[in-house]
């Protein structure tokens, strides 16, 4: 199938991206890679009036390394962090992160905020995120905010952006030396998305110890204090683990043995890092 007809706007400034936004005459999607939003347009499941490409705004490629945080863009590119155009703070894990998305010709134009902003439980970007503690800095008529990216993602395909507001970066934080990280999904074949996702981060310098179980058909579940499901500090309580999946109501027991599975390969990963 083809889209439905749609003006085109290529703004140079967030402003003229926000004007559009506010806009309640028409229906206005944002698009940048349009690795998510092409194929819903082709399938007429999502059939805007106008499309706004944000892909020459400057402000939306930037990377700004501090000494405590990383801050990317909107429109870098999930290649750009695979391939080392981006400075990794995370000592690897961006750039594992990336590697692992769908395949290369997605990865060459599909960008870091198109991917937390179409909020799929299955992504790689949400939950990796939401495990290293990110934060995302969005644009609107008011001005710019921040928030943890844990709070972002309100449901599946639901964001917490207000109207007329935009994803303008992303703000990851630098991990320590001593950091381990673990990231683990399972895919029937490589490329397709995840069936389970299970990460975790142990940094101790910095007091962090977090667990991530993503593709759950809804917000990722986030252990912010992760230390009580590894008594030992090393290896995760299985039954634990089984316990929070179904205190977030999921009981399914096959689903939930896939689920802790990705999570226990996850863990093993950063022991091994």
């Amino acid at each position: 199938m083809k889209p439905s007809r749609f003006d085109y706007d290529r703004p140079a400034s967030l402003d003229g991206v926000i004007r559009h936004l506010q806009r309640d005459d028409i229906v206005v999607k944002v698009v940048a890679g349009s690795q998510s939003l092409g194929p819903m347009l082709n399938l007429r499941l999502v059939q805007p009036d106008l499309l706004v490409d944000i892909t020459g705004i400057p402000e939306l490629k930037r990377v700004e390394v501090t000494d405590d945080a990383i801050v990317i863009g909107a429109c870098v590119t999930h290649a750009d962090i695979e391939d080392g155009r981006v400075p990794d703070v995370t000592g690897g894990a961006l750039s594992r992160v990336a590697r692992g998305i769908a395949y290369r010709a997605v990865r060459n134009r599909g960008t870091i905020g198109g991917s937390i902003v179409h909020a799929d439980p299955s992504a790689d970007w949400i939950n990796s995120l939401c495990a290293i503690g990110a934060e995302v800095l969005l644009a609107g008529p008011s001005g710019k905010r921040s928030m943890p990216i844990d709070d972002f993602m309100t449901g599946v395909f639901e964001t917490a952006l207000q109207e007329g507001e935009m994803l303008e970066a992303v703000r990851i934080p630098r991990l320590s030396a001593d950091a381990r990280w673990g990231y683990h999904k399972l895919c029937r074949k490589t490329g397709e998305f995840a069936h389970a996702i299970g990460v975790v981060l142990k940094d101790p310098a910095r007091s962090v110890c977090r667990v991530v179980i993503g593709a759950t058909e809804s917000k990722p579940i986030i252990v912010r204090d992760a230390r009580s499901l590894f008594p030992d500090g090393r290896h995760l309580d299985v039954d634990a683990a089984r316990a929070l999946l179904q205190d977030a109501g999921h009981t399914d027991k096959l689903d939930n043995q896939v689920h802790v599975a990705a999570l226990k390969r996850a863990v093993d990963r950063a022991e091994q890092a």
